[in-house]
Formats: C-alpha cells, sequence, structure tokens
C-alpha cells in the first residue's frame, strides 16, 4: 500500500470531519505525523484543491472539490435529491426563483435551482459564483463561521453594489441578525436590482452545509414579501436539513 496516499487520505477525511479549520501543528499531532511530512502532503492537496489553505490563519479546510466527487458517485444521498421536492413546494408557494448554495472559501456556487414562472426573474446559473457576503444564502451559512473566522472575513469585504455591507461593525452586526432571526436578507447586494431571502440547512452533526433561498426582482421583494415568505423559506430549510438527518432545532455556530 503505498504510505503517501494512505497519509494524504488521512488529512483529507480528518479535515472532512472537523467542524473547524485545522493548522499544521494540530494536523500533523491527530495523525501522529511528522510536520514537515504532512507540511509537503499539504501543499500538494492544496494544489490539486481538495483542500483550501486560508492565507489569514493559515488553517486548512476541505474543499468543495470533495463534495463534487461525492454527488457525482452517491447520487442516491445527494443534497440535491433530499431538497427537490421541498425546493418544488416553496416555488409553488411563493412563484419566486428557489436556489440551494453551498459555500466554496468566500463564495456561493449555486448546485440547484427552480426559476420563477414569472417573465421578470432573478437569472443565476447552476455552477454559478457570487460573493458569500453580498447574497442571501452567502449570509445564511457565513453567519455559522466562527467569530474568529468573521472578523477576519470582516476586514477584507469589497462593494459589488451601494448597499453591500463593507463596514466591519455593520457586516458583525447583520452576521448576528441572521442567527437570530433564522434566515439572511439580500437588499440588493449583489445585484442592485436583485434581492433575496434564505436560511441554512445542516446536518446530522447541526453543522452548516448548505443554504436553500428565494430571489427575485427587487419590486418583488418589498417589506411586506420578506415578512410572507421569511416563515416559508425557514420551514423549507428545516424540512431540508431533517431529510439529512438534523438533530438540532438551530444550526450552530463555531
Amino acid at each position: 500500500m503505498n504510505n503517501t496516499l494512505v497519509k494524504g487520505l488521512s488529512i483529507i477525511e480528518l479535515l472532512a470531519h472537523s467542524d473547524r479549520a485545522l493548522g499544521l501543528t494540530e494536523i500533523a499531532a491527530q495523525l501522529s505525523l511528522a510536520k514537515s511530512n504532512v507540511h509537503r502532503l499539504l501543499q500538494a492537496l492544496t494544489q490539486t484543491r481538495y483542500i483550501v489553505r486560508d492565507e489569514t490563519s493559515g488553517r486548512y479546510t476541505a474543499a468543495i472539490k470533495l463534495w463534487e466527487l461525492g454527488s457525482a458517485v452517491l447520487s442516491k444521498l445527494d443534497l440535491r435529491v433530499h431538497a427537490e421536492q421541498v425546493m418544488e413546494r416553496l416555488l409553488t408557494q411563493t412563484r419566486e426563483t428557489v436556489h440551494l448554495s453551498v459555500l466554496d472559501g468566500d463564495e456561493v456556487v449555486y448546485v440547484h435551482k427552480l426559476d420563477s414562472p414569472n417573465p421578470v426573474r432573478a437569472y443565476t446559473q447552476i455552477g454559478g459564483r457570487a460573493s458569500a457576503s453580498c447574497v442571501a444564502t452567502g449570509k445564511a451559512m457565513l453567519a455559522f463561521r466562527s467569530a474568529e473566522a468573521l472578523q477576519a472575513m470582516a476586514r477584507t469585504l469589497v462593494a459589488h453594489t451601494p448597499q453591500s455591507i463593507v463596514d466591519t461593525d455593520k457586516f458583525l452586526q447583520e452576521m448576528a441578525r441572521v442567527r437570530t432571526q433564522g434566515y439572511a436578507v439580500n437588499r440588493g447586494e449583489w445585484n442592485e436590482n436583485v434581492c433575496g431571502i434564505a436560511s441554512a440547512v445542516t446536518d446530522v452533526s447541526g453543522h452548516v452545509v448548505a443554504a436553500l433561498g428565494l430571489s427575485g426582482p427587487k419590486e418583488r421583494f418589498k417589506a411586506a414579501q420578506i415578512k410572507e415568505f421569511a416563515p416559508l423559506v425557514v420551514e423549507a430549510a428545516a424540512q431540508i436539513s431533517e431529510r439529512l438527518g438534523a438533530r438540532y432545532a438551530v444550526p450552530l455556530w463555531r
């Protein structure tokens, strides 16, 4: 058996099951491996996009590539399969575009969507990306990152529209609001003409794995519509979480 391969897979498994980013020293200690050996393996795994290194903290997390491989092999356990019926019901209830997103670093990746039947609707593409801090599904997931990670992200925010939140204190307040109310709102922060609502989806351990959201033209996402749609989105996200085996009423904050 190739020892290098086994050690590399051990690192991937450790990071995939960890509820937080890990540093070189901690990875080496948990796997009882030499730091020099682990460092070389981490470089190779980063280059091949199986793991991601946070440039601020120097710590490592599993990359979305693992989800891509898992979804390709285990189609019966695909996140989209669990979400399909719930998304269809939400589309029927709201007649707005429904999204299922996952995080990849500081971006969201749209892994599934159902388009609104309305002639004017929000346009997104499966596989497309957006800045997580500027869209509802992204904010719904970011809010449950560790306080340390949110502080670091708050220092690097970039405005995409005049509505984008780039002030550190306002961003942290927004994250706290999302955790408290159970959903996030995008008020034209990525595209001035598009608004959205989203809520986090959790797995059996209570950790956020995705977000379910609605999006549409700002003309249809006034305060009254947001108030009407928000409970529906929260309930739909909870239903998907239940299908994934979630045992917690709310996502766990790291």
